[in-house]
């Protein structure tokens, strides 16, 4: 069994996210993608999101109905804060000890990797899949990689959460319209 896991604050999810995910279920061989909402993570300050979880795991559910291959799951967000992906690793490894796991990040991520807590525990456990895009990755001995090439998707959460709150309409293809619609609801009612 292939799990790749993909943590992040998904504040809100949106379509680069998904086609991110999508690159990493196929280079991982069919892996299964389980997407984890972090209850906080631990480089951003609390307060800092704007929807709440049980907001965000509905949006990250609406946008993924239909992806097989993808599952949300509310693990982290039921631990205490911050947000570690070690832990995370941890459990799922202690679930499926015969897995092969892999980890889904970005190649801003993996620049700050030696930042995150225990990445040597993330190196013997797992294999990092990274999505690179203009940049080239940095060379980390000891841990193992798959680089993704991929196209940058021009969607950001925090362009669409400036633009949500503005009332502006988003750009074609950056959220998923059942995701959007729950998004713009939540914010009417604050």
């Amino acid at each position: 069994m292939r799990i790749c896991l993909f943590g992040g604050s998904f504040d809100p999810v949106h379509e680069g996210h998904r086609a991110i995910a999508a690159a990493a279920h196929e280079a991982c061989g069919g892996a299964r993608v389980v997407f984890l909402p972090a209850a906080r993570s631990p480089f951003k300050e609390e307060g800092s999101l704007l929807f709440p979880p049980e907001l965000r795991l509905e949006m990250l559910r609406e946008a993924l109905r239909g992806d097989s291959w993808a599952e949300v799951s509310d693990w982290d967000m039921r631990q205490p804060p911050p947000s570690w992906s070690w832990r995370v690793v941890e459990a799922w490894r202690a679930q499926f000890p015969e897995a092969e796991l892999y980890w889904l990040l970005g190649t801003d991520q993996w620049e700050l990797l030696h930042l995150w807590a225990r990445p040597d525990y993330l190196a013997e456990q797992l294999t990092f899949v990274v999505y690179k895009r203009d940049n080239t990755p940095t060379p980390r001995p000891g841990f193992r990689a798959r680089f993704l090439l991929g196209q940058d998707h021009p969607a950001s959460s925090s362009a669409i959460r400036r633009l949500l709150l503005t009332g502006e309409d988003l750009p074609a293809q950056w959220m998923h319209p059942g995701a959007e619609k729950l998004a713009r609801r939540a914010l009417l009612t604050k």
